[in-house]
């Protein structure tokens, strides 16, 4: 079970914005909010197809940076 410490003189909504994000960081909000409803198989394989693309797109423009030739010196 995640949780997080009060600090001495910190206010809840600050620890409860630490929680968050390190719950969101862990990718556990982002599970808790898909399994709050049942998932057929074609909705699964379809949302795992868009995240495919997204971190192919990604990767793809952070690696076309490097295959583009430098300035051609004459």
């Amino acid at each position: 079970m995640r949780g997080v410490e009060l600090k001495k003189g910190e206010p809840v909504d600050r620890a409860l914005k630490r929680l968050k994000t390190m719950l969101d960081g862990e990718g556990i909000l982002e599970e808790m909010r898909r399994r709050r409803a049942f998932e057929s198989v074609a909705r699964r394989q379809l949302r795992k197809n868009r995240t495919a693309a997204k971190r192919h797109n990604i990767r793809w423009r952070f690696d076309s940076k490097k295959l583009k030739p430098e300035s051609a010196e004459a």
